[in-house]
């Protein structure tokens, strides 16, 4: 089994800043890619940025040159840093890990609320 714990959430003022952690344990393969998804309120989980155990990142366009993804491998850990925080950043921000082991796994955390005041 796999259990992914965040922390890091919380209220800011827009233009702050907020940087998320997320541990990783359980048997998980050494290849994997650990990313964060936000969800406001609605049906739809995006992808905000993922990053390989080899280090090669991905972020989507809003946050581009803004938030920085990073990971610790020896630790299983994932990191999202924020910075110029919209109130758009506003969501519930989940943390993710997936792996081919037979088939492919993925696992979420619990979530954690962002919320960004103008």
């Amino acid at each position: 089994q796999v259990q992914l714990v965040e922390s890091g959430g919380g209220q800011v003022q827009a233009g702050g800043s907020l940087k998320l952690s997320c541990a990783a344990s359980g048997s998980i393969f050494s290849r994997n890619v650990m990313g964060w998804y936000r969800q406001d309120p609605g049906p739809q989980r995006e992808l905000v940025a993922d990053i390989t155990s080899g280090g090669s990142t991905n972020y989507a366009d809003s946050v581009k040159g803004r938030f920085t993804i990073s990971r610790d491998n020896a630790k299983n850990t994932v990191y999202l840093q924020m910075v110029s925080l919209k109130p758009e950043d506003t969501a519930v921000y989940y943390c993710n890990v997936r792996f081919l082991g037979g088939a492919w796994r993925s696992y979420w955390g619990q979530g954690t609320q962002v919320t960004v005041s103008s």
